[in-house]
């Protein structure tokens, strides 16, 4: 094992319409909510941290190279963390300057073009460069054995033969078209064969060549997305020896660049201890030696911790802090699992096994709260409006389905003392939400422990009600934290051998 982490040495359903409303609400909330995360995600400050090492001076150069190859490891993360992940086009804001000027550009480019077309005679030389210019976008789509098609290009859009023709006034630009939109009926993905059925139907030159440059570009993006599919299974095997080659080249040139990876892992340790030590009798003096930690355990504690971090105070760990807005956004979902949990919980309770069998009515009762709950991390949020809001909601939910069933409806005294314990879950130190943290915790801390089973641990109890959204959570948590573990292993090993090592030593 390696005691220098820079030379590690290891490689490694319920009801119609306004259900349907109030999801699609809900998914466009969080998508807002999600976007404003990824935005106002801190970037780790360095200022306060005292140097590992005296400051070395690299040249521009040498940042520009470390700049590259930080953002090539970021692209190949992304495409191998994130299975839906494809290249869009870029979208320039509204009325933003950047968009004012390329459609000012574009228009004086399309203009020119058509002035162009109405001389007498016609003028075809913008014409022929746009030519020019689909061909090799065409020729650019074809693979090394489509010879045939190659050919078929190449003799079609002959531009020495079409500037021949121009120039003796035999020119069939509707005909050059006509082949051009075929071939990229042939080339396209299924999911363009409309846009090229609509571009057979512009029949002045200049919005159809127009068209035919956006459904271009569109097919650019298809071709670029099939890439980055076909090279998944390829990368993923090479992401973890490529993403440690990019970490170790940074970390030759920021020899600071573990600092807060070594104090992550030892306030982990330090919690584990603290957690060991045995219980000592009032007046007994202590002759037990300090508890020894595994290596493993530490490290899925302290992956434990990324999931109640501090953003807006602590600074990040250098190593996972490609996925920062991963593991904070999971930490804002299981805040919300967590008052789910224990309004569920509470509920069930005050209903007794009357309700508790019916998975519609849990279903109804978890679309209610997470409705009433979306954008609870916003500053504008009131939560105690929205549990006082969800509290009348799920009472009356629940005196519909006991009277549906034939059982005896709540009395006001009960729906009272239901909706006192709804908004109880507000306050800091609520029993229920302790308990409901507690058992997802252990979930998680079982689940990582478990290695690569292929089946989860046991729910804890008193969290069925919400055991789909926990064990997707996990999932998704498991594969990341794993994938992290594969690329920073030998360095998460030098940096703990040092630390245990030196408290054993003391």
């Amino acid at each position: 094992m390696s005691q220098d982490p820079g030379r590690p040495d290891t490689s490694e359903g319920t009801s119609g319409k306004s259900e349907d409303n109030q999801q699609d609400n809900l998914d466009n909330s969080e998508q807002s909510s999600r976007k404003k995360i990824r935005q106002n995600t801190p970037s780790p400050s360095r200022g306060n941290t005292p140097q590992a090492s005296p400051p070395q001076f690299v040249s521009v150069e040498e940042l520009m190279e470390t700049a590259k190859g930080v953002t090539n490891m970021v692209l190949a993360h992304e495409i191998v963390i994130n299975g839906g992940f494809q290249i869009k086009p870029a979208e320039l804001p509204e009325n933003s300057l950047e968009r004012r000027v390329r459609d000012i550009v574009h228009k004086a480019f399309w203009d020119c073009l058509e002035t162009q077309l109405k001389e007498d005679p016609p003028s075809y030389d913008h014409a022929i460069k746009l030519v020019g210019e689909i061909k090799e976008t065409l020729l650019s789509f074809l693979l090394p054995g489509h010879t045939r098609l190659r050919n078929q290009i190449t003799e079609a859009l002959d531009l020495e033969l079409i500037k021949q023709e121009a120039e003796n006034g035999a020119l069939d630009i509707s005909k050059l078209a006509e082949f051009i939109i075929g071939m990229m009926g042939t080339l396209c993905a299924p999911a363009r064969d409309e846009e090229i059925k609509k571009l057979k139907d512009i029949h002045e030159i200049v919005p159809l060549f127009r068209e035919i440059f956006s459904v271009l570009d569109l097919m650019k993006m298809d071709m670029a997305n099939f890439a980055v599919t076909s090279i998944r299974p390829h990368l993923m095997q090479q992401s973890v020896e490529y993403e440690r080659k990019k970490f170790q080249e940074l970390y030759e040139k920021q020899p600071n660049s573990l600092d807060f990876v070594t104090e992550w892992l030892q306030e982990a340790a330090d919690d584990l201890r603290s957690r060991m030590v045995p219980a000592i009798d009032h007046g007994a003096t202590s002759t037990s030696t300090a508890p020894v930690l595994c290596p493993v355990a530490v490290q899925n504690h302290a992956y434990l911790k990324l999931l109640k971090w501090d953003h807006l105070q602590k600074p990040f760990p250098e190593t996972v802090l490609m996925d920062q807005s991963r593991f904070q956004e999971m930490q804002l979902e299981l805040d919300q699992l967590i008052l789910t949990g224990a309004i569920l919980l509470v509920t069930f309770n005050a209903a007794g096994t009357a309700l508790s069998g019916l998975p519609a009515f849990t279903a109804n009762l978890k679309m209610v709260i997470r409705v009433l709950l979306t954008g609870l991390h916003l500053p504008s949020f009131n939560l105690s409006e929205a549990l006082a809001v969800i509290s009348e909601k799920i009472c009356a939910e629940v005196n519909s389905c006991l009277s549906q069933h034939g059982f005896t409806p709540f009395t006001l005294e009960k729906e009272t003392e239901l909706k006192g314990q709804i908004q109880a879950v507000a306050k800091p130190n609520n029993t229920v939400c302790k308990l409901i943290d507690s058992r997802i915790q252990s979930f998680l801390e079982s689940y990582l422990a478990s290695g690569h089973q292929k089946s989860l641990p046991a729910i804890p109890g008193g969290l069925g009600p919400i055991q789909k959204e926990l064990e997707e959570i996990a999932i998704k948590y498991v594969r990341l934290v794993d994938y992290n573990k594969m690329v920073f292993s030998p360095y998460y090993d030098a940096v703990l051998s040092k630390i245990l090592n030196e408290e054993d030593s003391s």
